[in-house]
């Protein structure tokens, strides 16, 4: 009888020490099957009010989720790879992370960011790389506009994307190949009307107001990303926002101001510095800051380099980098990558192309905010062009190009500490 008591308190102990308290969503490039889809369910697990733990640089910035079988069988219908770890497994994860010899750290994700998109109505979620991987990793965002942003609703929101925009009132410099275009027509009219209706007499002006409402927010302690042309364009509306017109009568109506270019304060903007204005209306491009016409890089050879930074001392761009790989495919745009001489000291540049003298992917403080900007226009289709076909995320569902959008989403989750770069 002692005996059989014995091994039925063993067997009972045992089976104790076995069982699983963690689930670890690992984001190497061996074992997640659905990177993208990955940061879905971590959004989702923050959604019901349950902490997260963020593992920066252990196996590709991994997720580490309490046990519960919500948690796992919404993982299996979604896709995503996940390993269950018992109390010793995960307690000896965490003492490796915590170790100062390593260059990890365990960051908690509290809450889940209430997100908005800036877009114009009626655009599909394809338009645009936020909302396609938003959508395919399941995260909700509300759409947002010139009207949501000047009624100071920007307040209802943690985080807001900056649609591929064109903030300076010159319809995205389309003039010369698209003019006569229906759809140019059409949207101009569109902008036209909304600016009327708020009351302003040129898109330019109604622009402006909505960037400093947007650089308002951002001062204030919010989130703001951007791609492509929403990046240079914003900054350049910023610069002239002291009442500079920048552009000319086939925009807004009148002439531009004579030597504008001596008039744009650089100290208004969030990233870029000592750049020049694309005067020619005919020329697709707004300012130096692009690199496109410049780049001599052939497409099989186009990648841009994570910078590594201490996950113990500098957190926030460790977090903005976590990947499976610290080299990304690069892609083209509108606004596809940035001149390394115009971008401020103060600003990180977090992805780069030494090759070209390009920076990629850039991020910066604003007051008690942040802001990162992204070049180009979608991760994975090379050259975009207009009526191109949509991507298809579930063919890419491990893009390291996406998995920097989504870092930056849960990146206001994350409960920070004070940033020493």
């Amino acid at each position: 009888m002692i005996k059989q008591i014995f091994i039925a308190l063993f067997l009972f102990f045992g089976s104790v020490n076995v069982f699983a308290s963690y689930i670890l969503i690992p984001m190497d490039a061996e074992s997640q099957k659905e990177h993208l889809k990955a940061y879905g369910i971590t959004y989702w697990t923050l959604e019901r009010q349950v902490k997260v733990k963020w593992l920066l640089n252990y196996r590709g910035g991994s997720f580490l989720l309490p046990d519960s079988e919500e948690i796992k069988r919404e993982c299996q219908i979604r896709g995503v790879s996940f390993e269950v770890l018992s109390d010793a497994k995960t307690e000896q994860i965490l003492q490796e992370i915590s170790s100062p010899s390593k260059n990890m750290e365990a960051v908690v994700l509290e809450k889940a960011p209430k997100i908005a998109v800036y877009s114009p109505k009626g655009n599909q979620p394809w338009d645009d790389a936020v909302t396609m991987v938003l959508t395919y990793a399941e995260i909700p965002y509300e759409t947002i506009y010139d009207e949501e942003v000047m009624g100071d609703e920007l307040l209802l929101y943690d985080w807001l994307h900056l649609h591929h925009e064109d903030f300076t009132g010159q319809y995205g410099k389309f003039y010369r190949a698209y003019r006569a275009a229906p759809w140019y027509i059409a949207e101009k009219k569109k902008a036209e009307d909304l600016a009327a209706k708020m009351g302003y007499s040129k898109v330019s002006e109604a622009k402006r107001d909505v960037s400093l409402k947007i650089r308002d927010y951002v001062v204030g302690g919010g989130f703001m990303f951007a791609m492509c042309s929403a990046t240079d364009s914003f900054d350049i509306a910023l610069s002239a926002s002291d009442g500079v017109d920048i552009c000319e009568s086939m925009f807004d109506g009148d002439p531009s101001d004579p030597g504008y270019q001596s008039k744009i304060d650089y100290a208004k903007t969030f990233a870029f510095k000592n750049f020049t204005l694309e005067r020619n209306p005919m020329v697709y491009e707004f300012s130096s800051i692009d690199m496109t016409a410049k780049r001599r890089i052939p497409k099989e050879t186009d990648y841009f380099t994570l910078m590594d930074y201490s996950a113990k001392w500098d957190p926030i761009p460790c977090m903005l980098v976590q990947n499976h790989t610290a080299l990304v495919k690069g892609f083209m745009g509108q606004t596809t990558s940035y001149k390394r001489d115009e971008v401020k000291s103060n600003v990180l540049v977090m992805g780069e192309n030494k090759t070209n003298g390009e920076a990629r992917y850039i991020h910066g403080i604003k007051g008690k905010g942040f802001f990162t900007f992204y070049g180009g226009h979608d991760p994975e289709d090379y050259q975009h062009r207009v009526g191109d076909a949509k991507t298809e995320l579930a063919l890419h569902p491990n893009s390291p190009g996406y998995r920097l959008i989504l870092n930056n989403v849960l990146f206001p989750a994350a409960k920070k500490k004070k940033q020493k770069t």
